[in-house]
């Protein structure tokens, strides 16, 4: 027994020190370059193969063959990469969503060059390093890790390292060149990567599938060590190396005996689920969704015709063999989940072809049991939307690298644990529905479903939901502000998607009239998220054209030609367009047609900024001025009748008259209360300490102070983007305490906020975006709040048409403005409202908000425009150190 235990040991070290390395590499490069590479796998086993061919093919020695790899043609890819794809972009400033499509092309990339050079085929002659003693593997990891640990605690490269990751653009000013840090970070990942495929390529199958995904499975001890520590992930991969070797003694008997043998078998996989969805995730809040399309996607009704004639030729001029042309309509179901999920969600999912292969496993099994086939997948389709709302649930709160991580582990599990295992799979047999056994007939059955499921996500995307769902993916934190409950939204996307996914599955092994595992393969998944986000995630037409593209192309002489030419685009993402925006587009409407202007532009390439409501804007010809509001009948915020037009008065500008305010409350409000507010942030800094304020019906009060002095963190607090711990204050509304309230909650109780970035939603025109804040606001279904509000912030003419990008930032601050109000709120919550504003907007702006504090609007301004302040706030609070000082 202590033999086996010893054996075992030194086999988990093995494996450990392999998976270590990977760790290292990892770390290494996200905290030089920001960049958490999917593509290291892939780097493997391309470095691997290279060994392989100089030492087996070719012939050469194989301490020279190893040192050409490791120390040459790894490095080499890691400087091209940095050159060729992550400098670009981060030049371009992407986001790093954004990057991280690129590591998934560049994934794809590679594994599609490997199969056209070396073919799919696995190779079992791959060329030893070290020998089978496991401790000479673990030796240079350990020592490889001492040299990084001292490179970087010792140096000036690591001084400039440590610089580059805790402030790039200071380290910048300081004269640290952060490209060349970024370079060699590239570098030293991509060696260790060839390390570890060099050493695991011996043990494990060399093929261009396999060894990328068994790397990919190790990313779990990165994110253990929360992609910064280096012992923290070397001991995490021994640990896990070893306890998987040690669990292989284990044969438990019952039902359950193979499952948890699958589970001991892998226990990377078990790993990974857990650190992508338990522990704190990667990344951040913000700007590491994918981003809004650049410009709308109309496709003309000539194009879908052709379409339409393209997918109907089979059914008369081909034969009576159909096999690559019924794969299109099902894969394009498929690829059609992502469009809800990724599209239109602008939610990073890869792990859609789990949910296929689940749905195509259900459909089989319950065929199996003597349901007629196609009840069996209308039965399915449920099922696996149950088996989504299941994983999706703890992944819903994660976002850009942890919502990839945690679909990505939830996809690679389902296929390790479930669609590879013979107690799930052998024997499976899938047979066509009766009546469709031709391929004519069960294709024309496919094309049926693939309108109905077109037709369905079209009717999603002009909706409502569509509406909340393009605000979702524009800016998540203005979503949820304007009352959008983003969890919910969320869950809905991702159970869609597992819908259309299994629909799409089944229908793919129906078609092909067995269950394939290969064909739900997680590589086949991320190829798939590539050639969506390549050819436009948000158009109808890009599943088509993708099913098409992917399924002619892999029916091709060359395999891997698809995957080359998808991972190439996906790596140049953010330099070169989605494939669909190239085409003619459709008759733009509102606005542009009415002006005959372009589509809308992408954000960064407005006009020059505004100054006050224009002619296009539907107000009268530009003055100089603002146009004046209405002063009968009614008084400042200071009591004070103002000046009708020109810069405000200190002591109050006049209000509209309340015929025009959409900010009438529709019950008595007491107002919003802070009390005894204390807030800590990780690290031990203090932003707010024992704070207590009070917000009255009909007054502004404003927060002022330098930056830093916690205003921020009070507004957030009020708006419930934050929420104190159990202890720590509490805010009360009208009495009731709301502190436990989500921000889209306390937006339906009638609290609005706006944002210091605007926090406007690109992809949908300046209506759309108002429309949103009424149906999702305090008061919803008031078929006049849209257009009180437009009017209001002179939004009612063309200009109500037009799509947010392509408007200057005076007109986008009355637009979040305009929304706030659309929900008829009895509190306002202002976050630096007149940053980018010139002196007659602000003017403008000052005479609104009085306006809708003499009506009986609550208002909080937190500003740094001290004549703003002056002419329209009540009280002023004087902030500093997280304390209110006066």
């Amino acid at each position: 027994m202590a033999s086996l235990t010893y054996e075992l040991t030194l086999a988990g070290l093995a494996v450990g020190s392999a998976a270590a390395l990977t760790g290292i590499g990892l770390v290494v490069t996200y905290r030089a370059t920001g960049v958490l590479n999917l593509a290291h796998g892939a780097v493997a086993m391309v470095c691997a193969y290279v060994l392989r061919q100089l030492v087996v093919e070719w012939g050469w020695p194989l301490p020279l063959g190893a040192l050409v790899t490791l120390l040459l043609v790894a490095p080499a890819i890691g400087l091209a990469l940095d050159r060729g794809v992550f400098r670009p972009l981060a030049l371009l400033g992407s986001n790093p969503a954004q990057t991280l499509v690129a590591t998934i092309g560049v994934f794809v990339l590679l594994v599609g060059g490997a199969v056209l050079l070396w073919g799919p085929g696995a190779r079992d002659d791959a060329p030893v390093l070290l020998g089978d003693d496991p401790w000479a593997q673990l030796a240079a990891v350990v020592a490889l890790a001492c040299l990084v640990g001292a490179v970087t605690r010792w140096t000036r490269f690591g001084r400039e390292l440590r610089a580059v990751v805790d402030n790039r653009p200071l380290a910048v000013l300081a004269g640290i060149d952060a490209d060349r840090v970024a370079a060699a970070g590239w570098a030293f990942g991509s060696f260790t990567a060839g390390l570890t495929g060099v050493l695991l390529a011996p043990y494990v199958r060399l093929d261009p599938y396999g060894m990328p995904l068994l790397v990919v499975e190790v990313i779990a001890v990165a994110v253990i060590a929360r992609m910064r520590s280096l012992p923290v992930a070397v001991a995490a991969a021994l640990a896990i190396g070893v306890a998987q070797a040690q669990l292989t003694r284990l044969h438990p008997e019952g039902w359950a005996g193979p499952l948890l043998q699958a589970v001991g078998a892998n226990l990377f996989v078990v790993a990974l689920l857990v650190a992508a969805l338990v522990l704190p995730g990667v990344g951040g809040k913000g700007r590491d969704a994918l981003p809004p399309p650049s410009r709308a996607t109309r496709v003309p009704t000539a194009v879908w015709l052709v379409v339409g004639v393209l997918l109907l030729l089979p059914l008369g001029f081909a034969g009576s063999d159909l096999h690559t042309a019924v794969q299109v309509p099902a894969l394009a179901v498929i690829l059609l989940s992502l469009v809800v999920v990724a599209g239109r969600g602008g939610q990073i999912a890869l792990g859609q072809a789990a949910y296929a292969g689940l749905g195509a496993l259900f459909t089989a099994l319950l065929a199996a049991a003597g349901l007629p086939t196609l009840l069996a997948l209308g039965l399915a389709v449920p099922m696996v939307a149950v088996a989504g709302l299941v994983t999706a649930r703890p992944a819903i709160r994660r976002h850009g690298l942890a919502l990839a991580l945690a679909t990505l582990a939830v996809g690679v599990a389902v296929s390790r644990f479930v669609l590879t295992q013979p107690y799930a799979t052998a024997g499976l047999a899938l047979g066509r529905p009766a009546g469709f056994a031709d391929d004519r007939a069960f294709y024309a059955l496919e094309l049926v479903v693939l309108a109905c499921c077109l037709a369905l996500v079209a009717a999603l995307r002009r909706g409502r939901t569509g509406r909340a769902l393009a605000a979702l993916r524009d800016h998540e934190p203005g979503a949820e502000a304007s009352g959008v409950p983003v969890p919910r939204l969320k869950l809905l996307a991702f159970v869609l998607g597992a819908a259309l996914a299994a629909l799409g599955g089944g229908l793919l092994g129906l078609g092909l009239r067995a269950f394939d595992p290969e064909q739900y393969d997680p590589v086949r998944g991320l190829l798939w998220f590539a050639a969506v986000l390549v050819l436009g995630a948000d158009s109808l037409l890009t599943p088509l054209a993708a099913a098409a593209l992917l399924t002619t192309l892999d029916a091709g002489p060359q395999a891997g030609t698809a995957a080359a030419l998808i991972g190439l685009l996906a790596a140049l993402t953010g330099r070169v367009p989605p494939l669909m925006t190239l085409l003619p587009q459709g008759r733009p409407s509102g606005w542009a047609a009415a002006a005959g202007a372009p589509g809308p532009a992408s954000v960064g390439h407005s006009p020059p900024p505004s100054h006050g409501p224009s002619a296009a804007d539907g107000a009268e010809t530009p003055t100089g001025r603002p146009a004046p509001l209405s002063t009968s009948g009614t008084r400042g915020a200071g009591g004070n009748p103002g000046p009708p037009e020109g810069r405000t008065h200190p002591h109050g500008p006049p209000a509209a008259d309340s015929a025009r305010s959409p900010a009438r409350r529709p019950a008595p409000h007491t107002g919003l209360h802070a009390h005894d507010l204390t807030l800590t942030y990780p690290g031990g800094v203090t932003a707010l300490s024992h704070v207590t304020l009070g917000l009255s019906p009909g007054r502004v009060t404003a927060l002022v102070g330098p930056n830093g002095a916690g205003k921020s963190t009070l507004f957030d607090c009020l708006a419930g983007t934050l929420r104190p711990r159990r202890g720590q204050g509490r805010i009360t509304l009208d009495g009731t305490d709301i502190t436990s309230r989500s921000a889209h909650a306390r937006t339906r109780l009638g609290i609005a906020r706006t944002f210091q970035r605007l926090a406007v939603f690109p992809s949908l025109t300046v209506e759309e975006n108002v429309r949103l804040g009424a149906e999702r606001g305090h008061v919803r279904g008031d078929p006049g709040g849209v257009e009180r509000s437009l009017r209001l912030l002179g939004l009612a003419g063309p200009v109500r048409h037009r799509a947010a990008a392509d408007l200057p930032t005076g007109t986008l601050r009355r637009v979040e403005l305009a929304r706030a109000l659309a929900g008829r709120p009895h509190t306002l919550l202002l976050d630096e409202p007149a940053a980018g504003l010139d002196a007659t907007e602000t003017a403008a702006l000052a005479r609104i908000l009085a306006a809708l504090s003499a009506d009986g609007l609550t208002v909080l301004v937190v500003e740094h425009d001290p004549d703003l302040v002056a002419g329209i706030a009540h009280t002023v609070h004087t902030m500093e150190g997280g304390r209110i000082l006066s």
